[in-house]
């Protein structure tokens, strides 16, 4: 009997089981995809999500690399294992994508946030916003009698903490610009 010989209803794996096991979990992945900078790129990957049903959690686009006409997309979103892997295998198989990665599942990344939070409050909650501005490191870039908007820089999870703190203290508005995350090292 041959060492890859499994008898049958024997729960060892093969090396002819090749289907990954899938659970009915909902992972959250961020995913970048390096595209060329061209007409209608970003239509056929947001395409790709709305035909499937997939939602969009977040969604960042730049050129990063001018002379050669390169473009990254971050899209951050959510879905069982087997979901996951046909969104990367279908943006795979368009052809303006050079480079599809799942940084969830690469290694350790940085990911940030940009936000703008606006405030309106006066007395007490003008002096609470200030401080809690302060312990997360959020700067006041624009100021009123009455209003502050403070910019915030961070992880998406320190983002929404920011904002639940502000909103008993007047948070009126909030614009986020989404994620922008690299793998961690060389």
């Amino acid at each position: 009997m041959s060492a890859l010989h499994i008898k049958k209803g024997s729960t060892s794996h093969s090396a002819y089981n090749l289907r990954p096991n899938f659970s009915d979990v909902q992972e959250r992945h961020t995913i970048t995809i390096l595209v060329e900078n061209e007409p209608g790129v970003l239509a056929r990957v947001i395409g790709l999500f709305s035909g499937r049903g997939y939602n969009i959690d977040s969604l960042t686009v730049a050129e990063v690399d001018h002379t050669g006409h390169l473009s990254r997309i971050t899209i951050v979103t959510t879905g069982t294992p087997q979901v996951i892997e046909q969104i990367k295998a279908q943006l795979g198989r368009i052809v303006s994508v050079h480079e599809v990665t799942d940084l969830t599942v690469a290694g350790p990344f940085v990911e940030r946030e940009l936000a703008i939070v606006k405030v309106v409050g006066e007395g007490e909650k003008r002096v609470e916003a200030m401080r809690l501005a302060e312990i997360f490191r959020a700067k006041v870039v624009d100021t009123t009698l009455n209003s502050f908007i403070f910019e915030l820089t961070g992880a998406p999870d320190k983002i929404d903490a920011f904002a639940e703190m502000m909103r008993p203290l007047g948070l009126t508005k909030i614009a986020r610009t989404g994620v922008a995350a690299l793998l961690r090292g060389s």
